[in-house]
Formats: C-alpha cells, sequence, structure tokens
C-alpha cells in the first residue's frame, strides 16, 4: 500500500524545521546504511543524537500523533524517531536498494520496518530531481510531494531517490512496526475503516455501523500483534 499523507506539517512546523535546519551539522548518510545500501548512498544526514535531529524529529512525531489517516492506515505499534537528509550538490542521490527488516534505535529498541516513510521539508520548486521513486509488481512510482506532505509505503519494496540537479532536498524518514505485520492485512483493513467512515457520515449510527464496527475491530483482534 502506497498512501499520501496531505499537510502532514503545518506552515508554521515546517518553517520552525527550516529554520533548525539552517544551521545544522550535516554529516555523511552512509553511516546509516547497510552494507548493501551504503554502495549506492551518496546523501548527508544530520547525526542521529544532535539537536537539530530531534526537534525536526519531535515535530514530525507530534505531527504523526494527531494524523487519524496515519493511525488508521499504519496501525503503529512501534515508530523508529525521524532522521533528517539533504540531497545537494555533489551528495545527491540513493540507488536502489531494500530497507534492513530490523533498525536498531539509539536505546537499543528493535523496530521491525514494516511501512517506511518520508515527510518532505523542501517544496518541489526548489530542486530538480530528486524523486522518491518506490518499484512495486510491475509499477513504478515517483513521488514528489510539497513541503509537509508525507509518503507511506511498504518496507519490503525496492526504491531510490534520483539525483538532485538543482537546488536542495529536505527530508525526514523513518520506519513503523506495524501491529498488523501483512502489508494486505493492513490494506484490508484501511479500506473497511474507509468504507465505514463514509457509511457513518452518510446515513450515522445505525445497527449496520456497529455490526461492521464489531466486524472490523474483530479482524484487527485477530492480526494485531501488541
Amino acid at each position: 500500500m502506497l498512501l499520501i499523507l496531505p499537510q502532514l506539517l503545518s506552515d508554521s512546523e515546517l518553517a520552525q524545521a527550516r529554520a533548525v535546519l539552517a544551521t545544522a551539522p550535516w554529516a555523511d548518510g552512509r553511516v546509516s546504511a547497510g552494507p548493501q545500501a551504503a554502495q549506492v548512498k551518496n546523501n548527508e544526514q544530520l547525526p542521529a543524537g544532535c539537536d537539530a535531529a530531534r526537534a525536526v524529529g519531535a515535530l514530525v512525531l507530534g505531527a504523526l500523533d494527531r494524523s487519524p489517516q496515519f493511525l488508521a492506515a499504519a496501525l503503529p505499534r512501534k515508530v523508529f524517531p525521524p532522521r533528517i537528509n539533504r540531497y545537494s550538490g555533489g551528495a545527491n542521490y540513493y540507488g536502489r536498494h531494500v530497507d534492513s527488516a530490523i533498525r536498531f534505535t539509539e536505546g537499543g529498541v528493535r523496530v521491525r520496518t514494516d511501512i517506511s516513510c518520508t515527510v518532505f521539508l523542501s517544496d518541489p520548486d526548489d530542486y530538480d530531481g530528486g524523486e522518491l521513486t518506490v518499484y512495486e509488481a510491475g509499477t513504478t512510482r515517483q513521488i514528489k510531494l510539497p513541503a509537509g506532505h508525507a509518503v507511506l509505503y511498504s518496507g519490503t519494496h525496492v526504491h531510490e531517490v534520483t539525483p538532485v540537479t538543482r537546488g536542495e532536498r529536505l527530508a525526514a524518514f523513518f520506519w513503523i512496526e506495524s501491529m498488523v505485520r501483512s502489508d494486505a492485512q493492513r490494506r484490508l483493513l484501511h479500506e473497511f475503516d474507509l468504507a465505514l467512515t463514509d457509511l457513518r457520515g452518510r446515513d450515522g449510527e445505525s445497527d449496520t455501523t456497529v455490526a461492521l464496527t464489531g466486524t472490523y475491530h474483530n479482524l484487527l483482534r485477530m492480526w494485531a500483534e501488541t
């Protein structure tokens, strides 16, 4: 499942993030990549423990907490602390790779990378290239979103960021371990939730919506790991 979260960050939050990043201590992005990914990774990244990374990460986590769409689609169990990267100049691409199945936080907590997320911090007009390209079975999706928008996609997919040939591309990225491990099951639950919300908004509460709500939660109870 690939899902856009429009305007995850507000204009004021974007302004805060950009002010912080204007004087941030950028480092070689390969430090956080696995052996295979490090061979194709050529970007910059904030050290995970620096003040700038923590400040921008806190803005992103706060936005996720107030997003019903994120909660319904991801069904999060754990969220890896957001990291911040930059593509510009000679450090301007990240070739085809698959994210590691398990990531370890600074505190040693294991997070299974069921879902990947990118939050765009630069406007599309500020740079050329830099498309997040996700390769699904028989399909290629290129994503370049307005600043503040985010995209969720399965952590199992091969993906890349194409070279930035002008300007600067800033983004936050992180992973989610879902309560529901299967992408297919998460998709069904999300579609069920959307349809139920639409039905309830159109017809109000009824015996049917109560019964369907029970079915949704019984499926979630069957599939969820807590």
